[in-house]
């Protein structure tokens, strides 16, 4: 393990693949006040998969770009469909999360246009998936936990490939690319639990150069 630039810890998952432990911290402030405004903006909602699925995280977008399902399918999309207007853009505070996080675990240049933003409740999960709407696989992935913890799925590049268990508490940022781009990754149920800043919530803000 190694230091990373806030003075959290850095853990590895593979080639291309880290835990930066604590780095959102120093500017958890900045972050939950962005991410204040945008859900008045743009407000969390249960999304609905092709298959019918009502998923158990609520979630919204901001940036040019916001990740959306329903049942015609998964994609990015620059409107909300249901204001019809553009995602709210991207607060600072969370561009530059993204850029100092990529760029600490070896990822220099990312500049996300999508900010996917998933609100967790205990109960709540992720099944194991993988990103792969983007266009660009060249780019890395890079998701911040705000609040209560949770075990975080970390697989290979098949879906029968056996899962690491990570726990991540509040400000920890993982980040995979590389080799590592395609790995299959979910949320274990969360459980009970109650954070001071957050309450029985969990905020992921999942970063992504979607076109």
């Amino acid at each position: 393990m190694t230091r990373n630039l806030f003075e959290g810890w850095t853990e590895s998952l593979g080639e291309g693949a880290a835990v930066l432990r604590g780095f959102a911290l120093p500017e958890e402030t900045a972050l939950l006040a962005a991410l204040g405004e945008v859900a008045k903006l743009a407000p969390f909602r249960h999304m609905t998969t092709p298959g019918g699925y009502r998923m158990s995280v609520a979630m919204t977008n901001c940036g040019p770009l916001g990740w959306v399902t329903d049942q015609t399918g998964y994609r990015y999309d620059a409107a909300d469909p249901e204001t019809h207007n553009p995602w709210p853009p991207m607060p600072p505070a969370f561009l530059l999360l993204a850029t100092s996080a990529a760029a600490s675990a070896g990822f220099s240049n990312f500049v996300p246009d999508a900010c996917l933003i998933n609100r967790y409740e205990p109960g709540a999960k992720l099944s194991l998936h993988q990103d792969k709407d983007e266009r660009d696989f060249s780019q890395p992935i890079v998701s911040a936990s705000l609040g209560i913890p949770a075990v975080f799925l970390f697989g290979g590049l098949k879906r029968a490939e056996k899962t690491m268990r990570v726990s991540l508490t509040h400000g920890d940022v993982v980040v995979w690319g590389g080799p590592a781009r395609l790995r299959y990754h979910g949320v274990l149920p969360l459980k009970e639990a109650e954070h001071p800043l957050l309450g029985r919530k969990r905020i992921n803000l999942t970063f992504r150069k979607a076109a």
